[in-house]
């Protein structure tokens, strides 16, 4: 028996007889009625036997389709299939995918905005019944038909064709489980997508095509097969760029596996490991792409500072949300539009007979018919949304290989004097009592576009900031002056990276980017989200190299006020809110005797301080890079002679607590016990290098013999000899492997705690002597029946 053509075939197209009869064979010439829908999705699982609506006869379809109410979809398809070929005019074949497309777009717009509990293929027959029907597989052959050469001709198909073959399948796509999936493993179909974005008829319904595609494929596609990228992203628009953004996002970022095996320290070794034998990534080799592409960031970088009165106009605007209703996610963000749009244009119309004062002026609108003019509200969601996507795709360039080169160009083209002049009326623009927000959501949910753009801005600051000197960037000059005097009243040398900060590129205005966003962080309600971000976005301007005059900036504008009333006056609940606080105070407080003096004016109870002790406790991975930060100035103060100094010693509760032997035992005792190299992360290696930081410090007072007896006795004394020590000793031989091939990471070890690295190597090294009669080595206070420190932990 012959086999049928496989799904997507283009054999025997216009004659039924001998691929029917073989597709029906063991029927009788004729399926069984009751079978056909099985039939038809086995066959599209297998690519054998029933595969599309040109295997029946329309004689048989008309007579189903009256029990089975299928729409005359298999019907449709069977003429659309006969009207599709090679040589056709395609008029015809036009003129059945409008009779289509309604049938399907209808249950779309119902699958997004309606609560999905039934099967969708109960919900939305349509959409199941033209993919079953080999619907889906045959749209991809018209649209694909200008790829093949005729008698040395391409064809070509309108773009009002092209238009409505893509609206259909993504409406299939929206509603029937799988067609996404498969569309997306055939690779030249979605290669071949990106050529239609050469239109602007058919931009919108391609990307958002290809968004989604991209959203499930398995294998990241790389932008370097694209034909002509450079010529294409080129050639778009201001508003197709912001568009094209979205599908950026899903190409430049690496592909995350979902698996949290794959987030520790030693799954993340051996993937670097296997990535250096293969080659760049997809996501590295595609933004290399990017950023081939003549004037790419500086587009980027003009879109992401536009104002709204400097974007797209109205007509065009409206008529993107006219031609494809799910250009920002889905329907119910146009939902929400139009709603916006509908009350303010009562309040515009209201406006007109009984204006109020000022009005006009304040939504910057003419009293005019909303039929003609697009309310501001709209605009500004408008450009909120382009942002996003802008914001996002710099920010992972930011993170990337070719981070300097990207550093540079967002300097040159002036991205954060343009984000300052954004800050009050876009980014951190006051709600509206009509403020956009997703259906089932509020003002205040992290789906609100308004709140993703804070966050993705607070993001892009903390990428900027992160151990690179255009972080001064973000001040003004009168700001930068501040600076230079509080280096100069110090009698300090002032920072290199202040002096050679181009004037020309940095922020306007009476304020800069960073004394905005500690203006708002210290009016953020308790329980904002914003909270760990703009700790975060703070803390990554104070990372690196100690910079005394930066920590007093600070410290002039109440920040370490700030934080302490976070921390222990309202008592915050939130472990990374916590966390993030925790990390900023250390950098703030380090080796800055006037931080020190602050914060026990600030905590001058006992009260006070053991809710601060309380917070400190309840979760070391949060607070260990604090107490590793006043460990470290402790030290620095007690070699220094200064009477300012010694008063801070002699009266700042903190340090006196952290000085006691006791309390360092109990720190580093529970660092070591909380993380294993198994559970290792990013996030919690902090502790590791903390209970170093302690040893360190202990090794210089020749205290290092002291500190290991000590934690030998508290093993002993929790009834579990040899378990700790053991745990350190493989602790310790995977730093040795983590640390001594990655330059960046011994970088910051060494700057953040202003201990050479050859002596932080020095230390592990003698730690791990396997010579048991060394005072200093882990193996001389692990007694031999509880020895187990050559475990193999890259293999379990």
């Amino acid at each position: 028996m012959a086999a049928a053509p496989a799904a997507g075939a283009g054999a025997g197209r216009g004659r039924r007889s001998a691929a029917t009869v073989a597709a029906w064979g063991g029927w009788g010439g004729r399926p069984r009625p009751g079978n056909i829908l099985l039939q038809l999705r086995q066959g599209q699982l297998t690519g054998r036997g029933l595969v599309r609506a040109v295997q029946f006869t329309e004689s048989f379809l008309t007579e189903r389709d009256k029990q089975s109410k299928w729409s005359g979809i298999p019907q449709l398809l069977l003429k659309l299939y006969a009207t599709s070929h090679l040589h056709s005019d395609f008029i015809e074949c036009q003129n059945i995918l409008k009779e289509i497309s309604p049938l399907l777009s209808m249950e779309a717009m119902a699958f997004v905005t309606e609560d999905r509990k039934l099967t969708q293929e109960t919900t939305y027959p349509n959409t199941y019944i033209f993919d079953l029907f080999g619907g889906v597989d045959l749209l991809v052959e018209i649209l694909m038909r200008p790829t093949i050469s005729t008698r040395g001709q391409k064809l070509k198909i309108s773009d009002e064709m092209s238009k409505d073959c893509l609206s259909i399948l993504y409406n299939t796509c929206v509603c029937t489980e799988g067609v996404t999936k498969r569309l997306a493993e055939k690779n030249d179909f979605v290669i071949f997508l990106f050529t239609l974005m050469t239109s602007k008829k058919t931009f919108l319904q391609t990307a958002t095509l290809i968004e989604d595609i991209l959203g499930v494929k398995k294998e990241m596609i790389r932008l370097d097969e694209v034909p002509n990228l450079s010529s294409l992203v080129s050639n778009f628009d201001q508003q197709q760029l912001a568009n094209f953004c979205r599908i950026l996002a899903v190409t430049i970022s690496e592909m995350d596996t979902g698996n949290d095996d794959k987030h520790t320290l030693l799954a993340k070794n051996a993937q670097q490991k296997k990535s250096l034998s293969l080659g760049p990534s997809a996501a590295e080799i595609n933004q290399a792409a990017l950023l081939s592409i003549p004037g790419f960031v500086e587009r980027l970088c003009k879109l992401a500072t536009r104002k709204v009165s400097e974007s797209t106009g109205t007509a065009s605007f409206l008529q993107e949300l006219e031609e494809w209703y799910t250009w920002l996610d889905n329907a119910l963000v146009l939902d929400a539009l139009m709603r916006v749009a509908n009350e303010e244009s009562e309040h515009s119309q209201a406006s007109t007979v009984f204006p109020t004062p000022g009005t006009s002026e304040e939504n910057g609108l003419p009293h005019t018919s909303a039929r003609t003019q697009l309310p501001q509200s709209m605009k500004i969601m408008h450009e909120i949304m382009y942002k996003l996507e802008v914001l996002y795709v710099l920010c992972v360039l930011l993170m990337g290989r070719q981070r300097n080169q990207v550093h540079r160009m967002i300097a040159e083209f002036k991205l954060i004097p343009g984000l300052n002049n954004l800050f009050d009326k876009l980014i951190w623009r006051k709600h509206s009592a009509s403020a956009l927000v997703l259906h089932g959501h509020n003002q205040n949910c992290d789906c609100s576009p308004d709140i993703t753009l804070k966050i993705q801005f607070l993001r892009l600051l903390q990428s900027f900031s992160d151990h690179h000197e255009n972080k001064y960037l973000l001040l003004n000059n009168q700001e930068l002056n501040e600076l230079s005097a509080i280096s100069l009243k110090a009698n300090i040398p002032e920072v290199e990276a202040v002096l050679n900060t181009d004037r020309s590129l940095v922020c306007d205005g009476k304020r800069g980017l960073l004394t905005r966003l500690l203006q708002v962080m210290k009016k953020e309600p308790a329980e904002s989200s914003f909270r760990f971000w703009q700790a975060r976005a703070v803390e990554s301007f104070l990372r690196g190299t100690t910079s005394y005059a930066d920590q007093m900036f600070l410290l002039k504008r109440g920040l370490l006020e700030h934080i302490l009333y976070c921390i222990v006056d309202s008592e915050c609940k939130s472990r990374d809110v916590l966390q993030s606080y925790f990390d900023l105070l250390g950098e703030l407080m380090k080796f800055n005797v006037d931080a020190f003096k602050r914060f026990n004016k600030y905590i001058n109870t006992d009260a006070k301080f053991q809710v601060f002790l309380k917070q400190i406790n309840s979760s070391l991975v949060d607070s260990n890079m604090l107490v590793r930060c006043v460990t470290l100035s402790l030290d620095r103060f007690e070699n220094q002679v200064d009477m300012k100094v010694a008063e801070v010693l002699s009266e700042c509760r903190l340090l006196a607590y952290i000085s006691q032997v006791p309390t360092q035992m109990s720190f580093l005792f529970r660092l070591i016990n909380i993380i294993h190299v198994q559970t290792l992360t990013q996030e919690n290696v902090s502790c590791l290098n903390t209970s170093l930081v302690i040893l360190m410090l202990a090794r210089r007072k020749e205290r290092l013999p002291l500190y290991l007896r000590l934690l030998q006795r508290m093993e002993h004394s929790k009834k579990y000899p040899g378990f700790l020590l053991n745990n350190f000793h493989n602790l310790l031989r995977f730093w040795q492997q983590h640390y001594l091939h990655k330059d960046k990471d011994s970088t910051c070890l060494e700057n953040s705690s202003c201990i050479s690295f050859s002596y932080w190597k020095e230390t592990v090294s003698i730690l791990l002597n396997p010579d048991r009669q060394s005072p200093s080595a882990l193996v001389s206070y692990i007694e031999e029946p509880y020895m187990d420190i050559d475990r193999d932990f890259t293999e379990e």
